[in-house]
């Protein structure tokens, strides 16, 4: 396993990489480094593949944009484009958590010709709404259940990042620990942050890193958002009127290459985005694994990393062009 950096068409991308064979692509969300798939990319490169995890657009080693404009969806889709043709490689699997859930069914939506399969961890897909941007039936939402705002909408605060840059070590610590599986019903956020609170404050002081977060593996987070600053990852949200605005030729489309979703039965993501859980098989036309992991949380890469690394193994086993050790 080693890191390096690779120049592509538009950007400077540092890469977590091992193994050689059929290329997979490791999509990280937030807030998050490709270093969230480590196990991931050690059990595909044992299995005879070419696993390939980037630190994201404006993420730790890999360049941050000046502008919000450039953290739109197409910018996300083609940093992966151009990553797979840097790698030398014409196409590949594609799997993503969180954000990187949702580029990786944009990648397959869009380039089903380089992407040929796609596997999603946590965030299921969601298609383009007929009736209108996202951001206000969130906020519909919000108000019908009178939780707060959901966090996505306090995100779009031109400010929203400064809490974040004030104590990045908190911040993340709060993060792993509001949204892990390990953390009691009490004790986990539900993505709603009531007037007065912060994503940050809603979650108990005392928090501590989840079972599966080493010191040394949160210091490396710690560092990487110190020296990068949270603006640029929150920029992926301020986009998504924007994305809407921009995928109207998207509208009722399918995906159609093999795909897969894999979700935690305690992540705190379901309580606003599982009601598209159902409906994965109207959109994914070749819907060839649906699983829910008992008691696992929102990080379950990380998580549970032996049941992600034999589900995604049968994944590609059963794809065409598999790997001899797969």
């Amino acid at each position: 396993m080693q890191t390096r950096t690779i120049q592509t068409d538009g950007l400077r991308q540092q890469i977590l990489e091992a193994g050689s064979g059929p290329l997979v692509l490791l999509i990280h969300g937030f807030p998050e480094l490709g270093l969230s798939w480590r196990a991931q990319v050690q059990a595909l490169a044992d299995a005879g593949y070419h696993a390939v995890a980037p630190d994201m657009r404006g993420y730790g080693g890999t360049e941050r944009p000046e502008t919000r404009d450039a953290c739109s969806i197409f910018h996300l889709v083609g940093d992966m484009v151009d990553l797979v043709r840097a790698l030398g490689q014409t196409s590949c699997v594609v799997v993503g958590h969180d954000w990187g859930a949702s580029i990786a069914w944009h990648c397959a939506l869009m380039r089903s010709d380089m992407f040929r399969a796609v596997f999603g961890l946590s965030v299921p897909f969601q298609p383009r709404r007929p009736k209108g941007p996202p951001l206000a039936a969130m906020a519909a939402i919000s108000k019908r259940l009178g939780r707060g705002d959901l966090y996505i909408c306090r995100f779009q605060a031109d400010d929203a990042h400064e809490v974040f840059d004030a104590d990045p070590a908190t911040a993340l610590r709060k993060a792993f620990y509001g949204y892990d599986g390990a953390t009691p019903d009490d004790r986990q956020s539900n993505g709603f942050v009531p007037e007065g609170q912060t994503f940050i404050s809603v979650v108990p002081d005392d928090a501590t890193l989840p079972p599966w977060m080493s010191p040394a593996r949160f210091a490396d987070y710690v560092d990487a958002f110190t020296a990068g600053g949270f603006r640029g990852p929150i920029d992926w949200y301020r986009n998504m009127d924007r994305n809407w605005s921009l995928t109207a030729h998207l509208q009722d489309a399918r995906i159609t290459v093999p795909a897969a979703f894999v979700v935690g039965e305690r992540d705190p993501v379901r309580h606003y985005s599982g009601q598209h859980e159902a409906g994965q098989k109207d959109w994914l036309t070749d819907l060839r694994m649906q699983v829910v992991v008992p008691g696992a949380g929102h990080w379950i890469q990380q998580e549970r990393s032996d049941e992600v690394n034999r589900l995604l193994l049968d994944f590609l086993t059963g794809l065409p062009g598999a790997a001899r050790n797969g």
